[in-house]
């Protein structure tokens, strides 16, 4: 049974978060990702003073161009608009994993910039390491006028549905002046203005080589660099706290770790790739034994954005869901007892060929954490990760979050033992070979650790 004392702390933590008041009237939930695209297209169309747009990709493709043709647009209608872009340094100058880097999304920027004269759009990269194995630019967030439009969404044309296929999130907008203050003020001191950050539509800037001391230099910063401001709500009414962070120390990963714990029924987690940090399986453990719900909403192993088929030529990138897979499978055979009696509920979402991408906590109906941080080993050591911590005490948002959550099971099957998940035995020829000479070096763990 956890302690009062050790209760209290956590509680302690949540309680003494800065909080900007939130009227339950300016949030709004999207729940497709059609809606996404449709609403953030209008919203920039009609944006009057600043859109910053912070994703870990922009992409050249139909989704990715129908954004960025739409940001030139409404920066040529109003001179006077405040538009940038951030992503993700290395993200932007390479291939997609697999592929020549011919022709990249830099490379296209490029010529974006030189067909719009005299319509200025800064994209910058934002180089979080010295290699992007190593941490990528995380934090996600389009902040439009006094809103922001937050999902753990890249923008293509898999997570904008532009075409057949789409990838699943989640979408919130939070029209709020001082919270979109906050962000925009933070990306464009921290970020924009960073010692390692160049722009990616000028084909003069420097190679990566070149600046990788002041990359280093840079994630150092990056670590101490939270958001400072002075709440203005209490603890009995809706409000939200942006949180930012790089490290296994950091403010984010704080809150997370201290979040988990508050549950006095229920603690809901959604992530796409299944490979909780240790700490976190301990909180989870934790609540099971204190005769908690929780309730996990993963991706199939074919829901991975990673997943290759088996009738496509095989890449040692198609393992990973194989990994996750065989994550998930030995944490469900240690809590066994827990599916059996109900009180740990997992289900695997699929929708034929479409894939999975959400992230986020509802712990009991008073908090809800909008994130894009995977919950994983790389977003609590190595990524620049962000959330918006809603609460919700006195659950003016219950009908939305229902419908959201609904919304997400529609597609999902519950795990009732697990050896309802395939073994290695049962793998592919070629992913149960690799799988195996992996682990006989031990560089299974190292890759769980960085993917």
């Amino acid at each position: 049974m956890l302690s009062k004392f050790k209760r209290n702390k956590h509680q302690q933590h949540l309680a003494q978060l800065p909080k900007l008041s939130q009227s339950v009237d300016d949030v709004e939930f999207y729940f497709s990702p059609a809606d996404f695209r449709e609403t953030l297209l209008q919203k920039i169309a009609a944006a009057t003073q600043r859109i910053c747009l912070v994703a870990l990709y922009l992409e050249q493709d139909d989704g990715g161009k129908g954004i960025l043709s739409a940001l030139y647009e409404a920066k040529r209608q109003r001179p006077e608009l405040e538009v940038s872009v951030l992503v993700d340094w290395h993200r932007a100058q390479r291939g997609r994993i697999g592929a020549a880097a011919s022709n990249t999304n830099a490379d296209w920027y490029c010529r974006m910039a030189k067909e719009n004269p005299g319509v200025e759009i800064p994209v910058y990269g934002v180089p979080v390491n010295t290699r992007e194995a190593l941490g990528v630019l995380h934090y996600k967030g389009f902040i439009i006028d006094d809103g922001v439009f937050y999902s753990g969404a890249s923008l293509n044309d898999v997570y904008l549905h532009q075409h057949e296929k789409y990838r699943y999130d989640r979408y919130h907008w939070i029209r709020n002046a001082e919270l979109a203050d906050q962000m925009y003020f933070w990306v464009q001191q921290h970020l924009a203005a960073g010692r390692a950050v160049n722009r990616l539509d000028n084909p003069g800037r420097p190679k990566s080589p070149e600046i990788k001391n002041d990359i280093r230099l840079f994630r150092q910063e990056l670590r101490d660099a939270a958001y400072h401001f002075q709440g203005n709500a209490d603890n009995e009414q809706l409000a939200v706290t942006p949180l930012v962070g790089l490290g296994k120390s950091s403010p984010l990963n704080k809150t997370i770790f201290h979040l988990m714990p508050c549950a006095d029924q229920k603690l809901v987690i959604c992530t796409p790739y299944f490979n909780l940090p240790a700490v976190l399986v301990r909180n989870v453990i934790q609540l099971l034994r204190d005769g908690k719900q929780v309730e996990i909403i993963v991706g199939d192993k074919t829901a991975n954005d990673f997943y290759i088929p088996e009738n496509e030529p095989f890449k040692i990138i198609g393992a990973l869901p194989y990994l996750y897979e065989i994550n998930l499978r030995r944490f469900l055979s240690r809590l066994q007892y827990y599916v059996n009696s109900g009180q740990l509920v997992v289900r695997l979402w699929k929708d034929e060929d479409n894939s999975y991408h959400l992230k986020g906590m509802w712990v009991d109906d008073e908090w809800m954490l909008l994130t894009g941080n995977n919950l994983n080993p790389r977003a609590w050591r190595l990524d620049l990760e962000n959330a918006i911590l809603i609460h919700d005490p006195r659950q003016q948002l219950a009908a939305m979050r229902n419908k959201e959550l609904e919304l997400i099971r529609t597609h999902t099957v519950v795990v009732k033992h697990y050896r309802e998940l395939q073994s290695i035995a049962d793998y592919p020829v070629k992913v149960r070979k690799l799988i195996r000479r992996l682990r006989r070096i031990r560089i299974d763990r190292l890759i769980s650790r960085i993917l």
